[in-house]
């Protein structure tokens, strides 16, 4: 070994490291493991992590190492630790990886006025709450235990976990540690910063994407240099170094959102268990309705189950009603019922009632639009997006829109196909909803949450705002407003379509279906002195095991079912799971790279008996076939074990015999989404 060469990770899509020279101008002695650098690259200079040294190699062609980068700090070990095995386990390079560790830009010697408001409002620090008991029981549970360990907190809507969290990182900050908090992107919201704020006032950091780089950049130094002790964000806080780290928190730890699907494909709870190892300090996963691999882990006693079963004021959990569209759908042949075609009875008096009673009513579509399929009933064909095989969604009265590649074309009056004027609209969506009730219920003050309508962060501080001030009576969204939000006068929830993505291609479709059904209810009658929770759900299916079990919120009775119908297909948690994705523009090239693929998948498990454990399904057509013109395929790779699993993927695309030109070839290691 000799300190004048040195492994150093680029910024590259390249597996490996690359070996350099220390320049002979740098001092003896200055260059070490975690260092930045400025290397040469091609034909380019390029910011490197040093990794370590390197075996002096006899190639003397190996180019130096230029400078020190004084503007990034060095990587501290148990965090270059950690991503190396981000890198390692899920398949990524070492380069690409670090490269997410540091901000946007470099520091800023003078600050710049800024016309935006700031990231935490400047709150003095104010009295906590009380803890109730059952919080308190909980929360010396999990301070009484030091070191790294996992605790899951397994707390109904409305059971305060937040404050049980406050309580522990107040213990985190005396000891002189740092904290991280992940939460998913969407529940960043000012109510839930302001939380935080108002018990740690000034200490509180915030990484969120709606940041500019400079906020992002000059919010990631305050946590570095130890300027503030409380780092709250969304998966990607989890890439800011932290070298005093003393606790991870990750809310709502069931989300699909803290899987990233671009890029580096990590999830960002498991990734935050590892980082927890790595520093030896515990990590609390809360939600109130767990992931069912975090509740597997519980089962198995690698997780300790803290638990919160009531309401943190002594409410009770809302009533719920399933109402069946199909009986509905009978009735309205000899009754004169004329509300709109998706709005039960039921719905519509429960509506009445919170309307004259000056409280607020929330309706869930997970759809946005005014509907999902425009059809010819001459010829039978539908408005299609050319990009994608997917049809265009109404909006407005004659706008057609791709929710993919945001595609659109104007809805002419005959069809396109056959020239016929026969063209019927199917389906409902957010926008068909809005307009509905602004017919039935002319003076209420109506909103629509959804991605047509909040744009940005701004737009949805507003609606959240108007809502707290009780200027909107009835609020119509998709998963929006489903989870995280709180307030004070909504007593009613509808569910106008539970039924979307039950049966959607996706062995997680019950799972997700019964957590979105869950926490939606849960917004409804979370506080004292108004109406008790009430919760409509309107389906066609209300023997379904997600309807079923949330009616009743048996999330226990959910878990235990949907794990038994795991275990017989070796799914996860039982099983590990990796998504090969192939796409390209040339559908014949796609399905000619997938085939060879898998005669490389059959000829491993020929050649090494333990790949003999491994199923490999497919190749096969993605359920989403064609995305903005490109060709998918996919194929699903079982293991029983993790370790095996790395090992025959890491095989299997290696070398440049997979490589056919036009196509790539992505991997997704514990893939979220099935589509």
């Amino acid at each position: 070994m000799s300190d004048s060469f040195w492994e150093v990770a680029v910024d590259a899509p390249l597996s490996q490291a690359f070996t350099y020279r220390a320049n002979k101008t740098l001092p003896s002695g200055l260059l070490k493991r975690g260092m930045s650098v400025r290397i040469p690259f091609g034909k380019q200079k390029r910011n490197g992590v040093i990794l370590g040294p390197s075996v002096e190699s006899l190639d003397y062609n190996i180019r130096e190492i230029d400078e020190v980068e004084a503007t990034r700090p060095d990587l501290p070990e148990k965090f270059l630790l950690w991503l190396e095995w981000l890198s390692e386990y899920y398949l990524h390079p070492i380069g690409q990886v670090i490269s997410m560790a540091f901000p946007p830009l470099s520091p800023q010697k003078r600050e710049r006025k800024s016309k935006r408001a700031p990231i935490v409002s400047a709150t003095k620090e104010s009295e906590h709450k009380v803890l109730n008991q059952d919080q308190r029981d909980v929360y010396e549970a999990i301070h009484s235990h030091r070191g790294f360990g996992v605790h899951l907190l397994y707390g109904v809507t409305g059971s305060g976990k937040t404050e049980v969290y406050l309580e522990l990182l107040k213990s985190v900050l005396e000891d002189g540690k740092q904290a991280l908090i992940l939460v998913p992107e969407i529940s960043l919201t000012p109510q839930l910063i302001s939380r935080f704020a108002r018990r740690f006032g000034a200490q509180i950091a915030v990484i969120h994407s709606h940041l500019t780089p400079r906020e992002r950049t000059n919010q990631w130094w305050s946590i570095v240099n130890g300027e503030k002790s409380i780092l709250i964000g969304a998966r990607s806080a989890l890439f800011c170094p932290m070298s005093r780290l003393g606790m991870i928190v990750v809310d709502e730890e069931h989300e699909p959102s803290f899987k990233q699907d671009e890029s580096l494909k990590y999830h960002g709870r498991d990734a935050a268990v590892v980082l927890a190892q790595k520093y030896d300090c515990p990590i609390v996963l809360g939600s109130a309705t767990p992931s069912l691999e975090s509740w597997w882990n519980h089962l198995k006693g690698r997780y300790r189950l803290h638990q919160l079963s009531k309401r943190a004021q002594g409410q009770d959990l809302p009533s719920i009603e399933v109402v069946d569209l199909r009986h509905e759908r009978e009735k309205r042949k000899t009754s004169k019922d004329e509300n709109p075609f998706w709005m039960s009875a039921v719905l519509h008096a429960k509506i009445d009632d919170r309307i004259k009673k000056g409280e607020q009513v929330a309706l869930f579509l997970n759809r946005r639009g005014v509907a999902q399929t425009v059809l010819c009933t001459s010829c039978g064909r539908t408005c299609s997006c050319p990009n994608c095989a997917v049809t265009l969604t109404l909006h407005g009265r004659a706008h057609l829109v791709c929710h993919y590649c945001d595609y659109h074309e104007n809805l002419g009056e005959s069809c396109a196909h056959c020239s016929d004027g026969d063209l019927k609209v199917l389906g409902m969506g957010t926008e068909l909803l809005e307009s509905d009730l602004g017919k039935i219920y002319p003076r209420a003050r109506i909103a629509r949450a959804d991605r047509d309508e909040i744009r940005n962060r701004e737009d949805l501080e507003e609606l959240i705002e108007s809502m707290e001030k009780g200027s909107i009576d009835i609020l119509i969204g998709t998963q929006m407003i489903a989870k995280g939000l709180d307030f004070p006068r909504l007593t009613l929830v509808g569910l106008v379509l539970a039924d979307v993505g039950f049966n959607l291609p996706d062995f997680r479709s019950s799972e997700r279906s019964f957590q979105l059904i869950s926490q939606v209810s849960g917004r409804a009658g979370r506080s004292l002195g108004v109406s008790p929770g009430e919760v409509v759900i309107q389906t066609y299916n209300p023997h379904h095991e997600s309807i079923r079990f949330a009616q009743s919120h048996d999330y226990v009775g959910f878990a235990q079912n949907e794990l038994n119908l795991r275990s017989d297909l070796v799914y996860p948690p039982y099983g590990k799971l990796a998504c090969l994705r192939i796409h390209g523009l040339d559908q014949p090239s796609v399905r000619q790279a997938a085939e060879h693929i898998a005669s490389r998948a059959r000829a491993l498990q020929d050649q090494f008996e333990p790949y003999r454990l491994i199923q490999v399904l497919g190749p096969a057509q993605a359920p989403l076939a064609k995305i903005r013109n490109r060709h998918r395929m996919q194929m699903l790779v079982k293991s029983p074990s993790s370790s095996i699993l790395n090992r025959f993927c890491r095989q299997l695309l290696s070398g440049k015999s997979v490589v056919i030109r036009g196509v790539k070839v992505q991997i997704d290691i514990d893939p979220i989404h099935m589509l």
